[in-house]
């Protein structure tokens, strides 16, 4: 069973900001009960349905599949929830990739940074622009942003 193990952190954009060219993501939610989310994703050019079992750690099953843009666009139309914007950039460091997500839209000024990783054990080095890990904070999952944007949280 393909799993993801993905670490989550937001991000000092004092000390982060974007040196090359990210690429523009859409996604909209069909489901977002916890077992399973069901994701469309338009990444650029290419399009991909995600499937997502539970989380109760950093890990949990994920299977991914790409599919034309024409038709994610169409079930997009079904979304149960607002779409999710933002610009993904992925950085190397120290061996490292991080995809880096700018919020945009309802979500404009969160910043997260996320690593996949090899086992839920695996140390890294963490960059000097990481602050807070959010990793098990459901707020900061994409799919309870579609629901509850980052601009209408109460501080």
């Amino acid at each position: 069973m393909p799993l993801e193990i993905e670490r989550k952190f937001l991000v000092d954009t004092r000390k982060w900001n974007p040196t090359a060219e990210g690429t523009r993501l859409v996604q909209a939610y069909l489901s977002i009960d916890p077992n399973p989310t069901v994701r469309i994703r338009i990444a650029g050019e290419k399009a991909f349905v995600t499937i997502k079992g539970r989380s109760e750690t950093i890990s949990r099953p994920e299977y991914e599949y790409q599919i034309p843009v024409d038709e994610a666009q169409e079930m997009m139309l079904l979304a149960i929830s607002n779409p999710v914007e933002k610009i993904r950039y992925e950085i190397m460091h120290e061996n490292f990739l991080w995809e880096i997500d700018v919020f945009s839209g309802k979500n404009d000024g969160l910043v997260i940074a996320e690593l996949e990783l090899e086992s839920e054990n695996q140390t890294f080095p963490r960059p000097d622009w990481l602050l807070t890990e959010v990793s098990g904070d459901r707020r900061y999952y994409n799919s309870f942003l579609s629901e509850h944007p980052f601009q209408e949280w109460k501080d």
